[in-house]
């Protein structure tokens, strides 16, 4: 206990010091709060002064809105110490400056850098200091702890607040949390499994497992560059290279045990396919030419990326509890959940590079059978008349009229939006919906739409969202999507969808998962996360 409050004391002093207020060597009085506290809202038996904790605040260089919430933190609990308590201090302060300085080692985020802890503990240990209650020392140990956990959960569940999130083409808003109140949490649970408490989404700390090893194989500088001999390697080839590529795939524990050999065996085989499937690649189990490209990317730029990601996973709630699904972007995958527990998933075509899907949330609220596509103005005008003037049957052909001053396709098989569109009410036009060219769903990099997500399995979809309704089954279900007959159902319960940008994950067998940066996000938002630093 008391090596801890020579830590602490010890950032008072330099703190304190710094700064243009009182040196703390005055006596402080404890003030006894009233009876009023009850066993949910007692932390500590002692209590300050609110005129010293103005004093104190008065000489810090703190922004005005940390001032704020310190003092209503404070205030909120008739300036009782959460730190401290008679016998000295608190456990959890303990584990609070692990995990910031844990933090900041592996994010390499330098906003609180500002403050070395870890530093100040090494240059001041030295010093004599004794544990007395009515030492000013305390009470500036005490807010200088609530000033770097508000700093601290800020920046590491909140995310960078210098990124604007729709400057990165980031619709979903941003998660808000309130440091007064995990602050609460933590000192109710007097900061007992502090991890539990953390509001981030389960994928931060799966990411972070692999940021560790990724930052401990850059380190060690075991990731050297695979050369080719000769343009694919298949099973029972043999070469030099495959030692390399051996070395690489155990390294990323794709490979289970170490191989030296120089043969491609039916375990190297299973290794690359393992490759294939993190990195949304065929798994067939060849060395090629794109496989060693992704396998040479430089160490560094791999955990840049999953910083990136780590970044996006801040700004995202905790996985919710109802059903919702979610579109990841480069993975070209819907995820269904039921409940807030995985179903299933399937493929998806999105938005080409030059029409991107954007990255937004929602509420499915409408199931449309055998749908009419009403052609948007954009390609109405930059598709639809050409062809109309050059062919005065075009529309006939296509199953297409005209509709006002617009053009529509009629429902049936032909239809571009196939048999059903699942429609969630939203400023970019965007929705699910099924499609007629189904060959799609099996090509690598599904970017083919013109914004809307085309899914593989529609009536799967279908079936989900309406389990629990007594009037659809599977046979209404596929009689209405045939009808060729327009039929809109509104939902009893909307569905949250997400359409999310992850290039960088941990799948649900504990895997780390790259995907290609399809539109650049990684790219933008690397030159404004990284500047600073490079």
């Amino acid at each position: 206990m008391k090596t801890r409050f020579l830590l602490w004391s010890a950032l008072a002093v330099f703190f304190y010091n710094c700064s243009d207020g009182d040196n703390g060597v005055k006596a402080q009085k404890i003030i006894k709060r009233d009876t009023s506290i009850n066993a949910s809202t007692s932390y500590s038996e002692i209590f300050f002064d609110s005129t010293k904790m103005e004093k104190f605040l008065s000489g810090q260089d703190f922004h005005d809105s940390l001032v704020k919430r310190i003092r209503n933190f404070y205030n909120a609990r008739n300036y009782q110490f959460a730190w401290f308590f008679k016998e000295g201090m608190a456990d959890y302060a303990t584990s609070f400056y692990e995990v910031y300085n844990d933090y900041i080692s592996y994010s390499k985020d330098s906003a609180l850098k500002s403050y070395p802890l870890q530093k100040l503990y090494d240059s001041l240990m030295s010093g004599n200091f004794n544990y007395n209650l009515n030492d000013s020392i305390v009470l500036n140990s005490e807010l200088l702890l609530t000033a770097q956990f508000f700093r601290y959960t800020r920046r590491a569940y909140q995310g960078n607040n210098q990124l604007d999130a729709r400057e990165l083409d980031w619709f979903i808003p941003r998660k808000k949390i309130d440091p007064s109140a995990l602050l609460d949490s933590v000192l109710v649970r007097k900061g007992k499994n502090l991890a539990d408490l953390e509001p981030v989404n389960r994928q931060y700390n799966l990411l972070k497992s692999y940021l560790l090893k990724y930052n401990e194989i850059e380190n060690r500088g075991n990731w050297s560059l695979i050369k080719a001999d000769k343009k694919k390697y298949t099973l029972n080839d043999s070469s030099p290279s495959l030692v390399a590529v051996k070395k690489r795939l155990f390294l990323t524990g794709d490979l289970m045990k170490e191989d030296t050999t120089a043969i491609f065996t039916k375990e190297l085989e299973d290794a690359i396919k393992s490759f294939e499937k993190r990195y949304g690649l065929k798994q067939d189990g060849i060395i090629t030419a794109t496989l060693l490209n992704e396998m040479n990317r430089p160490i560094e730029q791999r955990v840049e990326q999953i910083l990136i990601n780590m970044e996006r996973i801040r700004w995202v709630p905790a996985q919710p509890t109802t059903d919702y699904l979610l579109v990841n972007i480069p993975e070209f995958r819907l995820h269904v959940y039921d409940k807030g527990e995985y179903a299933w998933s399937t493929n998806v075509v999105v938005g080409t590079a030059a029409n991107n899907t954007v990255i937004f949330n929602g509420n499915m609220k409408h199931i449309v059978f055998s749908p009419y596509w009403n052609v948007p103005s954009s390609i109405l005008k930059k598709e639809i008349l050409p062809a109309i003037a050059r062919n005065k049957n075009y529309l006939a052909r296509h199953h297409m009229e005209w509709h006002g001053n617009s053009v529509r396709q009629k429902p049936g098989p032909w239809n571009s939006l196939g048999l059903v569109k699942f429609l969630f009410p939203n400023n970019y036009s965007i929705y699910l919906h099924d499609t007629p060219s189904k060959s799609l769903f099996n090509e690598e990099r599904r970017t083919f739409s013109h914004g809307c997500i085309r899914v593989s399995e529609p009536k799967k979809l279908a079936q989900f969202l309406l389990r629990n309704d007594s009037n659809w089954d599977s046979v209404k279900i596929t009689k209405a999507m045939n009808a060729g007959k327009e039929q809109f159902y509104n939902m009893k319960d909307p569905v949250p969808v997400f359409i999310g940008y992850f290039t960088a994950w941990v799948d649900r067998d504990g895997k780390l998962n790259f995907r290609d940066d399809v539109y650049g996000h990684d790219k933008k938002m690397k030159e404004r996360l990284f500047a600073k630093t490079q």
